[in-house]
């Protein structure tokens, strides 16, 4: 435990980050040799009276996070992701809540846009499923959107949610009820210390963990600039294959997918795309998990304006309206409503067959 207080410590203590930690780790043979060398690598360095992080604060951390239910995993144990352990940057600590087995078997990241169409939730939920019947732990970032759809229906054969912000704090709020699911059934992973809100600088952070777990990262939906678009980047600089899911080019949550495919990432239809080059592992379901046969309902989507639902739902790929209402979750009458004030202002098109597009200006 003393060794794992002082790694606590000197990832904690000022100025030093993933990267600095790994090299004085390689200078000094141990956490708490580096930590004695920290003052003196300070003062040559032009900083004076520098401390480490006090051992009464790694204490703390680790109660907090204790009393939250979850443990702390070194780099260099046992249990530490194997993948995760050879990144350069990889995190020297990890909390972790929930069925931590699963970070030993087999990772693939399915990640995409928060506002997802439509087409673009069925597809995700389609791969997420199909990867977990062939045996992989499905990985993403909680967001809302695709991530939440991954993990909602990869729950039964194993996920494994990579957080912002602290273990014990969830965000966004409207996920707490999923983080709980994932926490009896899947695993939880932070490298923030319990209680840190999510900042801005913590997602892709985050992302490099997403990325660096997994065997590969496939991505659903992706504007040109996104966050799903910077862990494929990532992924491709960590040694991962990169899939994408092509989109209609008038849909700006296709664009990041498309790019990639330009760029070299392999285009995939469906799960046995991505089992081609990633072979699935030998199956292993973990003791917690419930039997599952069909693919589970979509989760209701978050709460806010209707017509904004209808609009983030559709795309320039035109889908059925019944599976429209079935996706946001609300009477038909009162979709109905919507759409025919959508259709007059001009950004929905009703086309035959009963199928409605988004009109993209």
């Amino acid at each position: 435990m003393d060794a794992t207080r002082d790694a606590l410590r000197l990832i904690r203590s000022r100025r030093v980050g993933p990267v600095t930690f790994h090299r004085l780790m390689e200078e000094h043979g141990s956490a708490r040799a580096a930590l004695a060398a920290l003052p003196q690598i300070a003062r040559s360095s032009g900083v004076e009276a520098y401390e480490a992080c006090p051992l009464a604060v790694a204490e703390a951390e680790i109660r907090k996070g204790e009393a939250a239910g979850a443990r702390l995993i070194v780099w260099g144990d046992a249990d530490y992701p194997a993948g995760l352990s050879a990144i350069p940057d990889a995190p020297p600590v990890l909390w972790a809540m929930g069925d931590t087995d699963l970070l030993a078997r087999s990772m693939v990241a399915l990640v995409g846009a928060r506002n997802a169409s439509s087409l673009g939730v069925r597809m995700a939920r389609k791969l997420a499923f199909g990867l977990g019947e062939a045996g992989h732990v499905v990985v993403s970032g909680l967001a809302r959107g695709i991530d939440s759809e991954a993990h909602s229906v990869a729950l039964d054969h194993g996920t494994v949610a990579v957080m912002a912000g602290g273990i014990d704090v969830i965000y966004p709020s409207e996920n707490a009820e999923l983080a709980m699911r994932i926490a009896r059934h899947g695993c939880l992973i932070s490298e923030q210390p319990p209680g840190v809100e999510p900042q801005a600088r913590h997602f892709p952070l985050r992302n490099r963990i997403v990325s660096g777990l997994s065997r590969a990262v496939v991505v659903v939906e992706a504007a040109a600039r996104s966050g799903s678009l910077l862990t494929a980047r990532m992924a491709l600089e960590q040694g991962r294959e990169v899939f994408a899911v092509p989109g209609h080019p008038f849909d700006a949550r296709a664009a990041g997918c498309n790019r990639l495919i330009r760029e070299g990432a392999t285009l995939i239809a469906e799960t046995r795309d991505i089992l081609e080059h990633v072979p699935a592992p030998r199956r292993m379901v973990p003791a917690t998990a419930r039997p599952a046969r069909t693919l589970p309902q979509a989760m209701p989507v978050a709460a806010g304006g209707l017509a904004a639902r209808i609009l983030d739902r559709l795309g320039a790929s035109p889908i059925p309206e019944d599976q429209l209402i079935r996706d946001v979750a609300a009477p038909a009458s009162a979709v109905a409503a919507e759409l025919l004030q959508l259709e007059l202002e001009g950004r929905v098109e009703r086309q035959p067959g009963g199928m409605l597009a988004r009109l993209m200006h």
